[in-house]
């Protein structure tokens, strides 16, 4: 390595280290050194001279950093830098000149001329063929955003990328058209199947949102869900409470009528009627009360077409269509399904006279668990005072 090319890389280095923005994820000194990497490598198969080589490198290491003083212009802000710096080192004025003149072949639409101005155009687009591509473009979308230049989504990146590669871009040297050409071909069908996926992704959000706009609400079919489940789980707590009770009382009632009323016959336990009919009396109330509240109502089972157009009937339950024939049915269902309000009424409905049903059942159970407990105290109590009656009486 030249004297000179050695201090233009520790003068680059150390200036977009220290003085380039952080917003530059791109036009960075990563970049730089690709750049220059890309350069020695079209070099290898070039014809030219070693100073035109040398000028060509310098202008790889230079040909960015005028992006610390910001993209507007930065070429020719790079070419400022590069003549300040390069005539401080007393390099060649005609040389200065051509430095200068790569740099600004590096501008987006400049057309090169000269073999070394296609060498450094080739160089600074080299990461078209490179096999990092899809990520290195990436860095260059994020840094547009950051420096609020641009911002595009996905989307546009993709097809902004895709037009570049087809319409504006190409390599001017032999060794990039051959090497590198089928490689950026690799990358811009990459970037075509990247566009492909990217709309089926999005056409299958669109019919997912579609679906969920036309469909019930996800959270709405939960809270029915949830609120359906929790009524026939109580439903089922009170359905089981009253068979207790009901299994109770008739055990109850059965050892009374095998153990209390055969001994009633005797004069001497005479005592005991009045306690023993207490207790069966409790525990009949009880029985009947229990079964009153686990027996179902009978319904009418049939509704009309008029009441399906006017959605008076809750075709949810049972009880309204069990007398109907299959096809009345189906109809009705098919006119529901059509309706999505008709579908939230029915559903609340359907958990409103839960919700009576419930109440009825609970307030039934809460009174035949006060008379079975009112029944048991009296019970004991009056067999109590019998039995004192009767030890008094003896006595």
């Amino acid at each position: 390595m030249s004297g000179i090319i050695e201090k233009t890389q520790l003068f680059v280095e150390d200036l977009l280290t220290k003085k380039l923005d952080s917003n530059f994820l791109y036009h960075n000194l990563r970049h730089t050194q690709r750049v220059v990497k890309s350069t020695k490598e079209l070099l290898i198969s070039s014809t030219l001279s070693d100073t035109e080589k040398e000028v060509l490198i310098l202008a790889s290491w230079l040909h960015d950093t005028g992006y610390i003083k910001g993209c507007e212009k930065h070429e020719e802000n790079s070419c400022k830098i590069a003549q300040d710096f390069l005539k401080n080192e007393n390099y060649a004025p005609d040389l200065v000149e051509k430095v200068s003149q790569c740099i600004m072949a590096t501008k987006r639409f400049a057309i090169p001329e000269s073999e070394t101005e296609k060498i450094i155009k080739d160089a600074d687009s080299s990461h078209f063929a490179q096999s990092s591509y899809l990520e290195t473009s990436e860095f260059l979308r994020d840094e547009l955003r950051l420096l609020n230049i641009a911002e595009y989504s996905y989307r546009e990146w993709l097809n902004l990328n895709i037009k570049m590669f087809r319409t504006e871009h190409k390599y001017y040297t032999n060794y990039a058209i051959e090497n590198w050409q089928p490689k950026k071909d690799k990358n811009l069908k990459k970037l075509i199947k990247e566009k492909k996926q990217d709309k089926a992704i999005a056409k299958k959000e669109a019919l997912k949102a579609s679906y969920k706009n036309e469909s019930p609400d996800r959270g709405i079919q939960t809270l029915f869900r949830v609120t359906l489940k929790n009524h026939i789980t109580l439903s089922d707590i009170a359905d089981t409470k009253a068979n207790i009770l009901l299994s109770v009382n008739a055990i109850i009632i059965s050892l009374a009528l095998s153990n209390l009323i055969p001994k009633l016959d005797n004069p001497s336990n005479n005592y005991l009627i009045y306690p023993t009919v207490i207790f069966i009396f409790f525990s009949i109330i009880s029985m009947i009360l229990a079964v009153l509240a686990t027996r179902p109502n009978v319904t009418s089972g049939e509704f009309t077409e008029d009441d399906v157009k006017q959605k008076k009937v809750n075709l949810l339950f049972f009880g309204n269509f069990h007398k109907m024939k299959l096809e009345q049915y189906e109809w009705a269902i098919n006119e529901l399904v059509k309706d999505k309000e008709y579908i939230y009424s029915s559903l609340t409905k359907d958990l409103y006279f839960l919700g009576l049903v419930l109440n009825k059942k609970y307030k039934i159970l809460r009174w035949t668990y006060t008379i079975f407990m009112i029944g048991m105290i009296v019970s004991v109590i009056a067999f109590a005072i019998s039995f004192k009656y009767y030890v008094h009486v003896v006595n």
